[in-house]
């Protein structure tokens, strides 16, 4: 443990230094993570391919967030619409 009395002595604020190793045998499974998905187009909530609404299934947002942020980095230089290309033809249909 660092000895931290002339920080305290300065600043008037005491501190307490914890230290805790977790080994990955004690930790636990990603459950903060939730219920994730594999990541697919959707069939029923689409517009033009269904990637921005599997995109928001699998992270769990609202499609119309995912939709708006996509449109407007269009506006944006970037590959953006090429992205969206090659996101059609790699992630696959859902139910398939």
């Amino acid at each position: 443990m660092t000895d931290v009395s002339p920080v305290a002595a300065v600043t008037g604020v005491v501190f307490r230094e914890e230290v805790r190793v977790v080994t990955d045998a004690a930790r636990p499974p990603m459950a903060h993570c939730g219920d994730m998905t594999a990541l697919t187009r959707s069939r029923s909530n689409r517009m033009i391919a269904g990637v921005c609404a599997g995109i928001a299934e699998r992270y769990g947002w609202k499609t119309s967030t995912v939709r708006l942020v996509f449109v407007v980095s269009c506006l944006l230089p970037g590959p953006q619409f090429l992205l969206y290309l090659v996101l059609w033809l790699i992630i696959p249909k859902a139910g398939s």
